[in-house]
């Protein structure tokens, strides 16, 4: 199969929403980031927090822009939760996804991460995988992918993301060791690169496990600072750490090598965590669209 007969490109509404930072974009309505994203060729994209959580209200909405939904991001606690806890959590997310033709969901895992607002706190508090046991928590996750998919269709798409328990390189190999096939993997090139992980590894070793991708980019002068002044993870994105793909340091050659020679089949989602204000969105994804039509061919 071809590239465009085998990959989506869809965009996040962090571009014109910030999911956390309430501040950034608040202003923005839905219909706008629904426009834009539509107008810049985009086929689909993913949840936000401004999006209705009933299937009724959302299916009409994305239908009159014409995107799909790619998927939508889960806050998992598996950390600290049963996989009977979290299934219950889960259903009517996952149903929503299922319902609006969703194959894959995005898990984070927020158990075990410090302070009441751990994305305020400095990226070296960071909780380590070390610090709960890997092998029951592979199971729960593992016993997690398989109920999803068999019960909702949806591939878990698991994302190594920092201040979350899954960052590093040593991180994500251990991780991917303990954890059946059945369980996918997010592969966010920002996140990746920030945290030191080998991105050509994964894709090596693991590129089977790879259900969906965030292309981002990561701003090296930002980085610097992120690194030595310990910034938290909300500051480094109020300074701009995080740029759409071909304008950072992120070296995208192995992930453009992959979606070409692989069978990878799904979504590709521009995701760039800026402010609004500062990178107006309309005008950076369409610059996204164009670097993605141009390196990949799509």
């Amino acid at each position: 199969m071809s590239v465009s007969t085998r990959i989506l490109v869809g965009v996040s509404p962090l571009s014109w929403t910030n999911d956390v930072l309430a501040d950034l974009g608040g202003d923005i309505p839905l219909e706008t980031c629904l426009e834009e994203a539509a107008a810049a060729g985009y086929e689909g994209i993913e949840l936000g927090r401004k999006f209705p959580g009933t299937i009724n209200t959302l299916q009409p909405i994305l239908s009159n822009a014409k995107l799909k939904l790619a998927s939508g991001w889960f806050n998992g606690f598996l950390a600290e939760h049963s996989v009977e806890e979290e299934l219950e959590a889960v259903h009517n997310h996952a149903l929503l996804l299922k319902s609006l033709g969703a194959k894959v969901m995005v898990y984070g895992e927020c158990g075990v991460m410090p302070g009441n607002s751990p994305l305020d706190e400095p990226l070296s508090l960071s909780p380590a995988l070390g610090s709960i046991n890997l092998e029951q928590y592979a199971q729960k996750v593992n016993s997690l992918a398989a109920s999803l998919l068999k019960t909702y269709g949806l591939r878990l798409a698991y994302h190594h993301h920092l201040m979350m328990i899954v960052e590093t390189n040593d991180e994500l190999k251990a991780f991917l060791e303990a954890t059946d096939d059945v369980v996918g993997i997010v592969l966010d090139c920002g996140h990746a690169t920030t945290a030191g992980i080998d991105i050509s590894w994964v894709l090596e070793n693991y590129g089977n496990r790879v259900a969906h991708i965030h292309m981002k980019d990561v701003r090296g002068n930002v980085l610097n600072n992120v690194i030595n002044n310990d910034w938290s993870f909300n500051n480094a994105v109020r300074n701009g750490l995080f740029t759409i793909p071909g304008d950072g340091i992120v070296d995208y050659t192995p992930v453009i090598n992959f979606l070409k020679q692989s069978n990878y089949s799904g979504w590709i989602i521009i995701e760039a965590e800026q402010d609004p204000v500062k990178a107006p969105p309309l005008e950076t994804v369409k610059k996204a669209r164009a670097w993605v039509k141009n390196e990949i061919g799509i």
